[in-house]
């Protein structure tokens, strides 16, 4: 995995791109990401309407669907239930969270080798910094068109870019070419290129402001260009002069490295919701180990550990516990996370949703010694090795045995 950059917002604004700028900041878009991967494992599959995210009478929502199935207006998000009476004939798959997780660091690996800045968005999606590659690459458009080739020949799986001057034109330019497209919009030319373009299309537009612009009158990025800024200003106060900027391409991000998150977590949403005391403490300690990994991944150590509850009637209740000392062990955070739960929960109350979350972190220099030196050196020892066989057979080929039993329950979701 390469060392992976951040963004940020800059204070002042940036200037129009001018035609000699560099248009060197690449999106890169997986194509049906989740969907692409599972047909990997199913080729039988391909060319038919597929949906991502259990099965087609489960409570739950669309996490990812084939081409085929959104010409049936079928989207991520949507209640699978709803995408059933859309396409029946559509195959409904559960979703392989940790599987989606060792392809996107594939991905993310080819990344790597054409910038030494990369930006992972999300799971499917990245942005990189070409500026300064041309050497080892060629000139950014050339690179751009390598690395998707690449991709796609190293791992199988569909993806897409843009290329632009700004993050916000690189992204609008990935989506423009998809699938298995690149989009090249020269540095000068953002304000031509978007304008033909629907305002939802800009990131950051959402239905409230499209519906806001539309009771105006505007409808196309044309024609939010052509608002004077003083009406957006009156309109829409400090987000109309965003909207003035980002209709001709202008962001003000930044990349930068070296950044730590704030905080590590995951959850499960239950196919139906449940008391079953034996399912909540396996699918609670598979949650810890997945928080726990990431942590020694990222070379951390936390001091606080968050639960939290989402009953049936949606109320949602989070209860944190600081550690005595900071803590990177599956076995720590377990103990902590069994604690906050047989003090938040009943016994009987019905829940939909269970979370883990991590934060306040440190490098394992500052944690103090509180833990027996051997004992200690034992369990990192065990953690160690059991990420390195999780990163080599997946990380559900290997759990403490308090999570067999979620296992053993494949209904509903699995954890994210």
């Amino acid at each position: 995995m390469p060392k992976l950059a951040q963004f940020r917002a800059k204070h002042e604004a940036f200037p129009i791109a001018s035609p000699e700028a560099s248009a060197a900041i690449l999106h890169v878009d997986m194509d049906a990401f989740f969907v692409s991967v599972e047909l990997l494992a199913r080729p039988d599959l391909k060319g038919l309407p597929v949906v991502v995210g259990g099965q087609r009478d489960q409570r739950g929502v669309v996490s990812s669907a084939s081409y085929e199935a959104r010409r049936f207006g079928i989207h991520s998000a949507m209640p699978l239930r709803t995408a059933a009476k859309l396409c029946p004939e559509a195959v409904f798959l559960d979703g392989h969270h940790d599987l989606y997780g060792r392809w996107s660091d594939r991905v993310a690996a080819v990344l790597g080798k054409y910038s030494p800045v990369v930006e992972m968005a999300s799971i499917d999606e990245a942005y990189l910094d070409l500026a300064g590659t041309e050497r080892l690459n060629g000139p950014p458009l050339d690179a751009a068109h390598k690395l998707l080739c690449e991709i796609t020949v190293t791992t199988g799986l569909p993806c897409s870019g843009g290329l632009g001057a700004t993050r916000l034109v690189a992204k609008v330019a990935s989506d423009q070419a998809k699938p298995r497209g690149l989009v090249w919009v020269p540095a000068g030319s953002e304000a031509a290129f978007l304008a033909p373009l629907a305002v939802r299309r800009i990131p950051g537009i959402g239905k409230v402001t499209e519906s806001a612009l539309k009771a105006l009158g505007i409808e196309t990025v044309a024609q939010l260009q052509n608002l004077p800024l003083d009406r957006l200003e009156r309109e829409f106060g400090r987000w109309g002069t965003a909207l003035h900027r980002k209709a001709r391409g202008i962001d003000s991000y930044e990349f930068f490295v070296d950044a730590e998150p704030k905080s590590i977590s995951h959850n499960r949403t239950f196919g139906q919701d449940t008391n079953d005391r034996e399912q909540l403490h396996a699918t609670l300690s598979f949650l810890c180990q997945k928080a726990a990994k990431r942590l020694r991944d990222a070379g951390l150590h936390a001091r606080t550990v968050t639960l939290t509850l989402r009953y049936a009637d949606f109320t949602t209740i989070a209860r944190s516990q600081t550690l005595a000392e900071p803590s990177d062990l599956d076995s720590v955070v377990l103990n902590a996370v069994r604690e906050l739960f047989s003090r938040a929960w009943n016994g009987a109350a019905m829940l939909r949703l269970v979370g883990v979350a991590l934060s306040s972190f440190s490098h394992g220099s500052q944690q103090l010694d509180l833990l027996d030196p051997g004992r200690r050196e034992k369990l990192e020892r065990l953690a160690q090795a059991a990420d390195r066989l999780r990163d080599k057979f997946g990380f559900e080929k290997l759990q403490l045995g308090g999570s067999l039993a979620n296992r053993r329950r494949p209904e509903g979701r699995r954890p994210q």
